[in-house]
């Protein structure tokens, strides 16, 4: 369990970039956490994993402050940054000196990821492309079988083919006693994976709940006439927009059409899921 109450942190004192964040996130959920550039994300992420200190608020993950460095907690996180530096060994090497700070690690679970995503792990990671390496590193964090993998903009880099590979093996990772949280841009690479949405604004969480909930108290796309329209917008294939859903029967979510609704119309969105 990752809690964060009324958590707040900025680079500067006039500029703010996390504000009153209060959030709780579960094991058995991949959690989609969605803002604009700049928002805070990363930042979020970092001081969750301990890497770096909030102004104000409280941070606990499994009843332990993150900044304590416990390795019992670290032990059970993995992060995986959008960008990154490895020493120029190969992805084997690097596990074999590194897998001792995760007791679940599984080589033999490695190799397999890197057969799935087509990468060389006796090849120098510094002679690897970025997708490349970026693929090693995401095939070594699976194999750590954390109960917290963090992932930021994880499918930058990432070939087509790659990118199915890697949805495919995300969807097997998650069971009940696991987490994976992903930061991301690339909506489209990873709809079809996250169960619980996140949408951070300048006043803090903007969203916070599950695809379950948001399709049964949200209408996409074309709507009938008379619907309670939160948002709307032109499209290719005419307009579409954000309903309130009285139809009793579950939509098709749009990732995309929901953050713009939630961006554009905040306060009817958020109090639609008050808990």
């Amino acid at each position: 369990m990752i809690e964060l109450n009324n958590l707040s942190f900025a680079y500067r004192r006039k500029h703010p970039v996390l504000s009153n964040i209060t959030l709780n996130l579960s094991t058995g959920h991949i959690h989609g956490l969605l803002g604009c550039n700049g928002i805070g994300k990363t930042t979020l992420l970092k001081i969750v994993c301990g890497i770096m200190r909030p102004d104000s608020g409280r941070v606990c993950v499994d009843g332990r402050n993150p900044m304590e460095r416990h390795p019992e907690m670290l032990s059970s996180m993995f992060i995986v940054p959008e960008e990154f530096d490895l020493p120029n060994v190969s992805l084997r090497r690097y596990a074999a000196i590194t897998a001792p700070f995760y007791p679940n690690f599984d080589m033999e679970q490695m190799l397999g990821y890197c057969r799935e995503l087509n990468v060389d792990a006796d090849v120098r990671l510094h002679s690897l492309s970025m997708g490349q390496r970026k693929k090693a590193y995401i095939a070594f964090a699976l194999a750590c079988n954390v109960r917290m993998l963090l992932l930021d903009e994880p499918t930058n880099g990432l070939d087509i083919p790659s990118k199915g590979a890697f949805r495919r093996l995300l969807a097997g990772y998650v069971d009940d006693e696991r987490m994976v949280v992903i930061s991301t841009h690339q909506v489209a690479d990873v709809e079809q994976l996250i169960d619980n949405i996140i949408i951070l604004d300048t006043e803090g969480v903007a969203l916070n709940a599950t695809t379950a909930e948001i399709c049964s108290r949200l209408s996409f796309g074309r709507v009938s006439d008379g619907a309670e329209v939160l948002y709307r917008e032109r499209s290719v294939v005419g307009d579409v927009a954000v309903a309130v859903n009285d139809s009793g029967e579950e939509s098709s979510l749009n990732i995309e059409l929901l953050f713009n609704a939630a961006t554009a119309n905040r306060k009817a969105i958020s109090e639609l899921f008050i808990r």
